[in-house]
């Protein structure tokens, strides 16, 4: 699945180089004790090695809405988009841009 998100490079831990990265439309979800991270998984264009990026970090799971939780836990793909196209969270994550 390809979605059109912003175009963004990072270094791929499995190139070794920095290399385009396309978002997966897919979340990662994980609770540990009463907190939760989130993150929105990209691949590397080339070698498919992931790299996750930050949307929620250590936050108590009442922090976030029903709704946008529910979405995260469906990968919904038109959330993944929304996020793919918002330069301030790809910038929080270190994208780079061409």
């Amino acid at each position: 699945m390809r979605l059109d998100s912003i175009k963004v490079y990072h270094r791929c831990g499995g190139c070794g180089k920095k290399q385009e990265f396309v978002n997966s439309g897919k979340f990662r979800v994980n609770a540990n004790g009463n907190r939760v991270d989130v993150w929105l998984i990209y691949r590397c264009k080339k070698c498919k090695h992931p790299w996750n990026l930050t949307i929620y970090e250590r936050i108590r799971p009442s922090k976030i809405s029903q709704n946008d939780y529910e979405l995260f836990m469906e990968n919904d793909v038109d959330f993944a988009l929304k996020y793919g196209n918002d330069m301030d969270f790809l910038k929080r994550n270190k994208a780079e841009f061409s």
